[in-house]
């Protein structure tokens, strides 16, 4: 789970297809998507998740779905993300079977000494700054948190919540392995060339922490 995680949110595409959104930001180089649909109805979101999987196929991107388990296994995705108060991970995984990617978010440090115990395939640390895409949540992380979540945790860290450009070289030296975005690629005017300046510069933080240890 490293590199560029896009998150979406079909209202910030505006009146793009979030398809569309989606495809250029795997041409620039998005590594995962967690396909978000909190408003959609059951057989809309299990639609709408059959059409991105059939997108992604030929990039080998894996499919995650947020908190639906059952949309999650009706359209065969590689995965899905649960949060804190979504099924519980040892459901989840149980129905999902071993080789699904299960990610868990962790919103206080409970969350993560008891995710230790889990064999999730990454923690989504969330929010690392505070971001009006996600608001119910117990506090912001921050570059410090994140740093003590790495110290500690042997999962792959996803950090999440108001990451963009400016930010991201800053968390992935903090600790991240990956970086998800949702306005950041979702809202911008040029999905292609953002994805690539994010992977751009999450690649060459990896590398540059890598070479610092």
């Amino acid at each position: 789970m490293k590199g560029l995680y896009l998150v979406t949110d079909r209202g910030l595409c505006g009146h793009r297809p979030l398809a569309d959104v989606v495809l250029q930001a795997i041409r620039g180089g998005a590594s995962c998507v967690q396909l978000r649909e909190k408003g959609a109805s059951t057989r809309a979101f299990v639609e709408e998740a059959r059409r991105i999987k059939e997108l992604m196929a030929p990039f080998r991107v894996p499919l995650i779905i947020n908190d639906r388990l059952d949309v999650a296994l009706a359209v065969g995705a590689d995965g899905v993300h649960v949060g804190q108060d979504d099924m519980p991970y040892e459901i989840a995984r149980k129905l999902m079977g071993p080789k699904a990617i299960i990610g868990l978010s962790v919103e206080t440090w409970e969350d993560v000494e008891r995710a230790e115990r889990l064999d999730a395939n990454y923690l989504g640390v969330s929010p690392i700054f505070a971001t009006p895409t996600k608001t119910d949540t117990k506090g912001a992380w921050g570059l410090d948190g994140l740093a003590r979540i790495r110290a500690f945790s042997r999962h792959p860290l996803v950090a999440i919540g108001g990451l963009n450009a400016a930010n991201a070289e800053a968390v992935v030296m903090a600790g991240a392995d990956g970086v998800a975005v949702v306005s950041a690629i979702c809202a911008s005017p040029d999905p292609l060339s953002t994805s690539r300046q994010l992977t751009d510069i999450i690649r060459a933080a990896l590398q540059k922490r890598q070479g610092s240890r």
